[in-house]
């Protein structure tokens, strides 16, 4: 049994933008963070085209989203220069953008009560038809939380299931690489510029979910610095992108819980994990269970909720022991070698 949410309903806008021109408004948009991203698209269908917004002046403006805006950053022509310069880094390099209206635009994000005009990526964007699960947690996780983490990545990813977090250090970095490790699809988003890894020691686990097929998103437009409250809005992305979220291991006040109350808005399935329950460090993690959120142990009760078969070939404990530690030793290293496994921490994460 899973807990779920109430979804609000998403805005549906029934015609896109269209034309080079058009993109350059559109990329503009993503630059003015005083607008939420509801009241973007809510304009640029009132209005036909991002283009005619940069036409208003801010009174006008207010009265269209029925809120007063008072801001001194309403300044068109500087905005649009910014979004050239936006564009011009999106020519030629690593980097991409996807609109709201575009084919490939991922569905299970579009359907949310607030979604991104613009994704900015690096990577691959995943298909449509790839589930994917959220890991969060606290950036100081127990040693329990932390291998829980890596081992849930690590099994979702055995599975087929794609892992969405954070990239922040502690539970989310330990999902991305338990994911990566498996040979799994990882994304990460990201509260600053696609073109800058926060926090810096992150910065080799996205390097290689991107070395397996992954990507890297964000809201914001590239050279935008990791302010502190675009982390709370990008949670919204973090569970939106996703079927399932599982909060490991989250204190109280955690940005976690955040991610698991856009779970619940947006009708995603939430689950807490049995390892992230003790302490102060899963005090927050214990609400969300006595609130009834169920307790998982590892990806096999997420997959019956979803009527999944397991297919992989199970934990080590289900394998024959060598007669001595030595051979049990050189026997896991053999099978590290040729792919079989993975060891971290003195465990061994079959791959299956």
């Amino acid at each position: 049994m899973s807990f779920t949410g109430k979804n609000n309903g998403a805005v549906r806008h029934s015609r896109a933008p269209e034309g080079a021109e058009e993109r350059l408004f559109l990329i503009g948009l993503s630059h003015v963070e005083f607008l939420r991203p509801r009241e973007k698209l809510a304009l640029v269908e009132t209005l036909g085209s991002a283009s005619r917004i940069f036409e208003l002046p801010l009174a006008e403006i207010s009265s269209l989203v029925g809120r007063r805006l008072t801001t001194g950053l309403w300044k068109p022509d500087d905005i649009l220069k910014a979004a050239s310069k936006t564009d011009e880094d999106l020519t030629g390099g690593p980097l991409g953008c996807i609109f709201y209206w575009n084919a490939a635009y991922p569905t299970q994000l579009r359907e949310i009560y607030d979604p991104p005009v613009v994704l900015y990526y690096r990577g691959t964007l995943p298909d449509d038809g790839h589930p994917l699960a959220a890991i969060v947690g606290t950036r100081f996780p127990t040693g329990a939380g932390s291998s829980s983490a890596y081992r849930l990545g690590f099994e979702l990813a055995r599975e087929g299931v794609g892992v969405v977090s954070g990239l922040a250090r502690g539970i989310d970095r330990e999902a991305h690489e338990g994911c990566v490790e498996a040979g799994g699809y990882s994304i990460a988003v990201l509260g600053n510029g696609v073109d800058l890894i926060y926090p810096v020691s992150s910065r080799s686990a996205a390097a290689a979910l991107l070395a397996r097929g992954g990507a890297v998103v964000s809201e914001y437009p590239p050279g935008t610095p990791p302010l502190q409250y675009h982390f709370p809005a990008r949670n919204r992305i973090i569970s939106g992108l996703a079927r399932a979220v599982v909060v490991v291991e989250a204190p109280l006040r955690s940005g976690a819980l955040i991610t698991a109350e856009y779970a619940l808005e947006q009708g995603r399935d939430l689950y807490v994990h049995a390892a992230g329950l003790a302490g102060t460090a899963g005090a927050g993690t214990r609400g969300l269970a006595e609130s009834g959120a169920p307790v998982i142990r590892g990806s096999e009760e997420i997959l019956r909720d979803w009527g999944m078969v397991p297919r992989a070939a199970g934990s080590r404990s289900a394998r024959k022991p060598a007669e001595h530690a030595g051979e049990e030793l050189a026997r896991s290293l053999a099978e590290e070698i040729d792919g079989t496994c993975a060891l971290k921490g003195g465990e061994t994460y079959w791959r299956g």
